[in-house]
């Protein structure tokens, strides 16, 4: 399935018009229309209307393109920096309070152990990629 940028790129190709033709039917500029076609934004609401009567399809037509989905991405991308972020922490805790000499042993090796689990995580995710 197209994402809606697709889907008014196709219609306005399919209808012989540059994107400043489109702009200028929709009193917009050609900068909005590029990017709405790159997926950068989308029509606002008022325009979807009229946008789906200047390119002869319905509104329905037009909006049943899937909308793309950046947001699972940077969730995963958030994830991924704070399980390498929390190992870099572990480990550098350990040295930092080793140096001071206000660790235990015992404790040292469980923050490795959370850190290397956090990074152990990390590479398994991304390893499925």
């Amino acid at each position: 399935m197209k994402s809606i940028g697709e889907t008014i790129a196709n219609l306005r190709k399919q209808k012989g018009m540059t994107q400043s033709e489109l702009a200028e039917k929709m009193n917009v500029t050609d900068k909005a229309v590029s990017k709405w076609e790159r997926d950068l934004s989308c029509p606002d609401i008022n325009t979807i209307s009229k946008l789906a009567d200047v390119l002869d399809v319905s509104v329905e037509e037009l909006l049943k393109a899937k909308k793309q989905d950046y947001s699972n991405n940077k969730i995963k991308d958030l994830i991924n920096l704070i399980l390498k972020a929390v190992a870099i922490a572990m480990g550098i805790g350990v040295v930092v309070l080793n140096i001071l000499d206000k660790i235990e042993i015992n404790s040292s090796l469980i923050m490795l152990g959370i850190g290397m689990f956090c990074i152990g995580i990390y590479l398994l995710d991304n390893n499925e990629k």
